[in-house]
């Protein structure tokens, strides 16, 4: 992953993800090193939701897969993009088990809110936190 410049307001950093499932101990490292002088619980939060997305679309859905992070005046927005429109994720009961399937729950009480949106062969999904 290139070394990025720490996000500064209203700027958006894109990187593609592998088609393999990515390092995400490199890419917790990357999206902290874009965070900058966010308070810890707020870059802790961050990289808990952008690990989650990720894995999400690993887990569930097909490539390409492109993870986006945004940060604007009192939020930072992560996006994760993947080629699989019909699966869009949900809250509920795990079908992988008693310990796995909770990633959603977990963004759903860290974000101040989260989605899905269609887009052309594939789906986003996102989440904003606080900052």
């Amino acid at each position: 992953m290139d070394t990025p410049e720490v996000l500064s307001a209203s700027v958006r950093t894109v990187h593609t993800l592998p088609e393999e499932r990515p390092d995400l101990v490199a890419m917790r490292t990357w999206v902290s090193s874009l965070l900058g002088n966010v308070s810890e619980d707020v870059r802790l939060d961050v990289l808990l939701v952008c690990t989650e997305l990720a894995s999400n679309a690993y887990e569930h859905a097909d490539g390409p897969r492109v993870l986006r992070v945004e940060r604007l005046d009192d939020f930072i927005r992560i996006e994760v993009d993947d080629g699989t429109p019909a699966v869009l994720p949900h809250l509920g009961e795990s079908r992988l088990g008693d310990s796995r399937g909770r990633g959603l729950l977990l963004i759903a009480q860290l974000a101040r809110c989260w989605g899905t949106r269609d887009m052309a062969g594939g789906k986003t999904v996102w989440a904003e936190i606080n900052t």
